[in-house]
């Protein structure tokens, strides 16, 4: 295809395009930073087409693989990676909401919540909120591993059940 052409093919496409790029970002001006991104490439990539293709198609794939990928990086730079000696950043003690009468509320009724539970699904899963793994609770308590599962399982869903109203 000449470049003419594809020109004219990508500027008839522009408000497909920005329609398309607000329903994946939700947002005016990112929208329009995401069309203007898959217009600079698919512009860089020109000679990457081939005729006879589903050419809306194939910029469409270019805008969502952009979306994508400045996604990703979004996540990959908030992800915070300890590289201190001795890892004293992963002992920082964060807030926890037990500063604030609700917050406190909240924990006294999660505790008697649990503790109301019978004790074959109160210490398995009590052990598990600790930071025991599943294979460690099975050889403190002497059951098979997929008991200790399932008791966790239906103890989660059981404290789901009963603290339905908070959420």
């Amino acid at each position: 295809m000449d470049p003419e052409a594809f020109s004219k093919k990508l500027v008839s496409l522009q408000s497909s395009l920005l329609h398309f790029a607000y329903s994946l970002t939700a947002n005016r001006d990112d929208a329009y930073d995401l069309l203007q991104d898959t217009t600079l490439k698919a512009l860089d990539n020109r000679d990457k087409y081939i005729d006879n293709t589903n050419f809306k198609g194939w910029v469409f794939t270019i805008m969502r693989n952009i979306f994508i990928n400045n996604y990703r990086r979004v996540v990959r730079n908030q992800t915070v990676v300890d590289q201190s000696d001795d890892l004293h950043l992963l002992n920082v003690v964060q807030d926890s909401g037990l500063d604030t009468p609700e917050g406190v509320f909240a924990m006294h009724e999660i505790n008697k919540c649990i503790n109301s539970f019978n004790a074959e699904y109160r210490e398995p899963f009590s052990m598990f909120v600790s930071g025991y793994k599943y294979h460690e609770i099975a050889e403190k308590m002497s059951l098979p591993l997929g008991t200790v599962k399932s008791r966790i399982f239906f103890a989660r869903k059981k404290l789901q059940m009963s603290l339905k109203d908070y959420r």
